[in-house]
């Protein structure tokens, strides 16, 4: 069973102009007090999704793709000993519906664990690199498609069996590869939906079309779901640089209906790239960030929350350490478990409900190699939440 995504993309360094451009946020300087360029409606939507999850209105976290075992109530996120909010994984492949008998009963263990342990269940729907990451000609093949949405109505189906609240995160990285592929055009990049799926025979066959079909699947099949798009930081590039406008326009135009926004900051430890002798950590980049690092991430990613008008998720970031050395496996260093909570109020200013952390590759440091770090954080945060906007 694929549980582990591996990006071949680079992560480009984000672009202060962009940001400037649109949300007039100065990078640099986004202090716990500074307030963001958000309407008072649009800040709103922060907490009417946490509602919707049935949680309480505080900046949420997560744990995730973290089993231990073929027992659900193993996961780590369950044994962790203080309380998380969210419980977050994966659905890899084309045959994830035929994991657990009956078909699709994969989702119903997960979800049944997650609410047993008093969490939100969360779901990163990773069918899409079935065929090879980045190959959207398979979406535009009717043996592949019928395949892909039928995992997707699974999906949805047993949610709605489940009828408690859920999170859904659709395809990590598809959109970044379909804007990359065909520029700020969805129609420029065909994918079979109506013609496969009975629901949405009025949606283009397009990737706009797909995103929509999805998300009103979600709608009719599993209303309690809260489902949102990836934001990838290499959709698209205005001068070298990351654009978060663009690549926020291209998500508005492909999921007008969704609930949120995922967003990552790193997909596995800072060290592993660093040491760059594991094959799931061959990528140049900028990778153990310093605070000048993080306030333009954030700039970046209020610019997203600005112009899609989405709530944000940060998903699955990676659990290291701080070190001076890069570690070795399992042991890799990273510092955003530590720059979170000990700025988390920053992350919801930006428009954020929460965050959970995961390990995005085999040999990555996790909760229970991090010598304590994520549950003395959580232990801490539970203490002084920070309420949403």
């Amino acid at each position: 069973m694929a549980n582990h995504r591996i990006k071949t993309s680079n992560v480009p360094r984000v672009s202060r102009l962009a940001v400037l451009a649109v949300a007039t946020i100065a990078c640099g300087s986004l202090s716990p007090g500074l307030a963001f360029a958000q309407s008072a409606q649009a800040a709103s939507a922060e907490r009417a999704v946490s509602a919707k999850l049935g949680l309480d209105g505080s900046f949420f976290v997560g744990l995730g793709n973290d089993a231990a075992g073929n027992d659900p109530n193993a996961n780590h996120a369950y044994t962790l000993g203080p309380k998380l909010d969210v419980h977050y994984m994966y659905l890899s492949g084309l045959d994830w519906p035929s994991w657990n008998a009956p078909e699709g009963n994969y989702v119903t263990v997960q979800a049944n664990a997650a609410r047993d342990h008093g969490m939100v269940p969360m779901f990163t729907l990773y069918q899409a690199a079935a065929y090879g990451e980045g190959n959207l000609g398979a979406f535009n093949t009717t043996d592949f498609m019928t395949r892909y949405w039928h995992g997707v109505r699974v999906m949805f189906q047993r949610l709605g069996e489940f009828d408690a609240p859920a999170i859904v995160h659709l395809e990590p990285d598809l959109w970044g590869y379909a804007q990359q592929k065909g520029g700020d055009d969805p129609a420029a990049v065909p994918m079979k939906v109506g013609s496969v799926v009975p629901e949405c025979q009025d949606l283009p066959e397009n990737v706009a079309g797909m995103a929509s079909c999805a998300i009103r699947l979600s709608r009719t099949l599993a209303p309690k779901a809260v489902v949102g798009l990836s934001a990838s930081t290499f959709g698209a590039t205005t001068t070298g640089k990351t654009d978060p406008a663009r690549v926020a326009g291209y998500l508005a135009k492909l999921g007008a209906d969704a609930d949120i926004v995922v967003v990552e900051t790193l997909d596995r430890d800072a060290g592993c790239f660093e040491v760059g002798s594991d094959p799931n950590c061959h990528r140049s980049g900028n990778f153990y960030w310093t605070d000048a690092d993080f306030d333009e991430h954030l700039a970046w990613a209020n610019t997203i929350r600005t112009v899609t008008g989405k709530p944000l998720v940060w998903w699955q970031m990676p659990l290291g350490v701080p070190s001076e050395s890069a570690g070795s496996s399992a042991h890799y260093r990273d510092n955003r478990v530590q720059y979170l909570f000990s700025h988390p109020a920053r992350f919801a200013q930006a428009g954020g409900i929460g965050a959970v952390f995961g390990t995005g590759a085999r040999n990555q440091t996790d909760a229970t190699t991090d010598g304590g770090q994520f549950r003395n954080a959580v232990t801490g945060y539970r203490a002084a939440p920070v309420p949403l906007l």
